[in-house]
């Protein structure tokens, strides 16, 4: 199976596809029309080299995903905002609005990331240190801390996804998986072949903070600062290199079938099965409409399989 490289995320009763310089969001609107806004793909770095150097491009393209993530969500959003009378603005007035939305969506992202950091790095870090007063191994402890950040992972995921529209996102992140699925397995591009297509897939959102998981307590072998304060930091400090690290490996993933890249990926994909969920068909005509939008799939498949 080749990659095609496209990839996206789910929104709220919608689909996001990204492929190269371009991205599309297909949204369900309460009517049953879709709704598709096409834009091209801005980094948030005007250099073009750093996303080509790897362990680097990683770093880069966290960021690039969370920022357009968080872009498409608001205007999926949009849809499904309480009715209220139209108001007439004026080009001002609008401009002021889109810069007051970019630097709310833009602080969201940060305190996104400081929480994630909390919650994830340095929360499990001080819950370790329990074990200090029965033992002195650092082996020890710092195993202990991968445990615990693994669990405050697996239950973040299992109790989100108990609610109902958490869930229906999860829908519409397995059409979005299945889509992809469908053509890089060279089926045509339609309800009936998405439908029996995979909900699962190596390059998944999922699959990386997986990943981050791992890699952050191979790093955590590493800190050996006696201070606990320095300790923080470091952790803190790494993510970047534990992003980018990260990145190279789902990448890797996504572009090979070496039976030990598959063996390294189930974990991740097991994991997948709380993120994605069995859409229906309403669902993968949205994730189809998406794909199409960017994604001349014919003429891929014809070039590459």
């Amino acid at each position: 199976m080749k990659s095609s490289n496209i990839g996206g995320q789910a929104v709220l009763e919608g689909i996001m596809m990204r492929n190269g310089g371009k991205y599309s969001v297909a949204v369900r609107k309460t009517d049953g029309e879709i709704a598709v806004d096409i834009q091209d793909y801005k980094s948030v770095i005007p250099w073009k080299t750093p996303l080509r150097i790897p362990f680097i491009r990683g770093i880069f393209n966290f960021i690039d995903s969370l920022v357009l993530g968080m872009k498409t969500l608001m205007f999926s959003a949009s849809f499904f905002e309480d009715d209220e009378e139209e108001e007439v603005v004026t080009a001002e007035e609008a401009a002021k609005r889109e810069k007051q939305d970019r630097l709310i969506m833009n602080i969201t992202v940060a305190v996104s990331v400081v929480l994630a950091a909390v919650i994830f790095m340095v929360l499990p870090y001080f819950l370790s240190t329990v074990v200090e007063r029965y033992t002195s191994s650092r082996i020890i402890m710092t195993v202990f801390e991968g445990i615990i950040r693994m669990v405050i992972f697996l239950l973040y995921i299992f109790f989100i996804s108990r609610m109902k529209d958490i869930r229906r996102t999860f829908m519409y992140h397995g059409a979005e998986h299945k889509c992809i699925n469908c053509i890089e397995h060279g089926l045509e591009l339609n309800v009936e072949n998405v439908r029996k297509s995979s909900k699962q897939h190596k390059r998944c959102g999922t699959s990386f903070l997986f990943f981050v998981m791992i890699v952050s307590i191979i790093f955590s072998f590493f800190i050996t600062a006696q201070s606990q304060v320095l300790r923080v930091l470091l952790r803190i400090a790494l993510l970047p290199v534990i992003a980018g690290v990260s990145y190279e490996i789902i990448r890797l993933a996504g572009n090979s079938d070496n039976p030990f890249v598959n063996l390294l990926s189930r974990p991740g994909m097991w994991v997948q099965n709380m993120t994605t969920k069995e859409p229906d068909d309403s669902m993968i005509e949205v994730g189809i409409r998406a794909v199409e939008e960017v994604f001349d799939w014919r003429t891929w498949q014809k070039e590459n399989l």
